[in-house]
């Protein structure tokens, strides 16, 4: 089980700066100079719209497998050290009681 979990803790950090890295090669919407004077070409290999489909294609599935991977570790923490709420183990205060009235 401890295997396991290092593996997805692996993967999971993998998956981290894969979808930093991935974030960072897109360009805003008409980023380019042909888009500030209203021209549809790009500097792309593939074109505007390979290209676009492409790094949206893999930042949407390595955003899936993040959020996979963070549930699983979730789970499979929470197995291994037996927990079963973050608030058990805490005590509320004694009420005090008011303060009394002073002159």
């Amino acid at each position: 089980m401890q295997i396991f979990f290092y593996f997805v803790v692996a993967l999971h950090i993998l998956v981290c700066f894969f979808l930093i890295g991935v974030v960072l090669l897109q360009q805003g919407r008409s980023a380019d100079l042909a888009g500030a004077f209203g021209g549809q070409g790009s500097q792309t290999a593939f074109g505007p719209r390979a290209a676009a489909n492409v790094l949206t294609r893999l930042t949407t599935w390595s955003a899936i497998i993040f959020m996979c991977t963070s549930i699983s570790l979730v789970v499979l923490f929470v197995r291994s050290s037996g927990s079963r709420s973050v608030l058990e183990g805490t005590h509320t205060a004694p009420a005090s009681a008011p303060a009394k009235p002073g002159k």
